[in-house]
């Protein structure tokens, strides 16, 4: 009997592996796919917002105070970065997370100190009112849709600079 639970204890500790790694995989890759969709409108709606995009790049990481900070996606133009943290779903927690970032973004990206930076939160849902709680924060609110994004702040609104 001590066998046979032993051998079902290691067939379930397997299987959880598995379904680990097939987790993982799928949430890397259902990232990308949101990362994508956001991207590929960007520039258009920065334009209609007065900034002048001239490239994105995904994915740029630096190790600053033995921490590494991520930013998703970096809309850049000659004098202004917009950097864009994107998540499936929107919480408080990921745009506090955020704000940290770009607090030390011009220390941990040096290379972009003289410019201007502003910061959007991008997403396919949002819990808590994490949007509502991002505008206030003085980010770009950007919503993932069928057309790929679209920006929810208001004509009116003033982005903080950090």
């Amino acid at each position: 009997t001590d066998k046979k639970f032993q051998e079902t204890d290691r067939k379930f500790q397997e299987t959880d592996r598995k379904l680990k790694q097939l987790e993982n995989l799928f949430v890397g890759q259902w990232g990308k796919l949101v990362e994508s969709l956001v991207e590929g409108n960007l520039a258009k709606l920065l334009q209609e917002r007065g900034i002048n995009v001239q490239g994105t790049t995904r994915r740029a990481e630096r190790i600053f105070n033995n921490k590494t900070i991520e930013i998703d996606i970096l809309a850049i133009n000659g004098k202004e970065i917009v950097a864009v943290e994107v998540k499936t779903t929107l919480r408080i927690e990921d745009v506090n997370d955020f704000i940290k970032n770009l607090v030390v973004f011009k220390k941990a990206f040096p290379e972009y100190k003289d410019k201007k930076v502003y910061g959007a939160v991008a997403f396919l849902t949002a819990n808590e009112d994490a949007d509502k709680y991002a505008y206030r924060k003085g980010l770009f609110v950007i919503k993932a849709t069928g057309e790929s994004a679209k920006i929810l702040n208001d004509k009116k609104f003033k982005p903080k600079s950090w």
